[in-house]
């Protein structure tokens, strides 16, 4: 007979086994999410940890500085984002659609390098808006740069009604009318009645709806192509909008309220 052919011995997979020395070194767990994990570095961000700060208010009305992105993820958890169509897609004879994504390319011997860069708003659609500017050699590092700048860019805005043609007294425009300035491009906003929705650009009203402000009149001088400036510019009249004394009558009668409405 001839002899059988040998079969290789089986080999038994065990279930893995998780050694609690690397659990010690790396801090986190399955289990834990990676705000539980989070480490404070600053004092504010240990007392917001320790819950002696449960409202975002209490940070910006102290004029303190967010210095960590953590903080606006443990006390706004609602907040949302979104990216603005500050780029251009390649396209034919020098067209294409619009991106969130900004190219830029650097001409050297070993060849062309490139770097992008992307511009996101963080708000909870009620009175707290930020934005940032990241920029990288991938999309995803600028994208998560962009993020972390809005966070600790954090403000919070007046709303009201400041419409002549409205007077309902509800914060669902703007108290009065307001500018911001920005390298070339100047943008005045103006109150709406109710209904009216955001008559204004279309990337600025991602900005104005993350904001809480539903109705809106707008207008633009300069070179409003330049969507990073006119982004920047409509940021600083809403950060105009907290700089302006009013009497208290007038805050009565147009329902004016400053960050978050409880």
């Amino acid at each position: 007979m001839k002899d059988q052919k040998r079969q290789p011995p089986k080999v038994i997979v065990e279930d893995p086994v998780i050694i609690p020395e690397v659990v010690e070194e790396t801090g986190i767990t399955e289990k834990q999410t990676p705000l539980e994990s989070w480490k404070p570095k600053t004092g504010l961000g240990r007392k917001v940890k320790n819950k002696e700060i449960t409202d975002i208010d209490q940070i910006l009305d102290s004029g303190y500085k967010i210095l960590e992105a953590e903080i606006v993820d443990v006390l706004l958890p609602n907040a949302e984002t979104t990216l603005i169509s500050v780029g251009q897609s390649k396209g034919k004879f020098g067209g294409g659609k619009r991106s969130i994504w900004k190219t830029t390319q650097k001409k050297t011997k070993e060849g062309n390098k490139p770097k992008f860069a992307a511009l996101a708003v963080i708000g909870d659609r009620n009175g707290h808006i930020g934005i940032g500017y990241g920029k990288a050699k991938e999309t995803v590092p600028a994208r998560e740069k962009a993020l972390r700048y809005a966070k600790l860019n954090l403000i919070k805005i007046r709303r009201g009604c400041g419409s002549w043609a409205c007077g309902c007294g509800h914060y669902h425009s703007i108290p009065f009318k307001v500018e911001g300035k920005c390298g070339s491009v100047r943008i005045e906003l103006l109150p709406a009645p109710r209904g009216t929705n955001l008559a204004v650009e279309k990337e600025t009203q991602k900005l104005m709806d993350l904001a809480g402000i539903k109705d809106l009149y707008s207008k633009t001088m300069g070179q409003t192509r330049t969507k990073i400036n006119m982004i920047y510019a409509a940021f600083e009249a809403l950060r105009n909008l907290s700089k302006v004394k009013m009497p208290q009558d007038y805050i009565k009668v147009a329902g004016v309220v400053e960050g978050s409405h409880k």
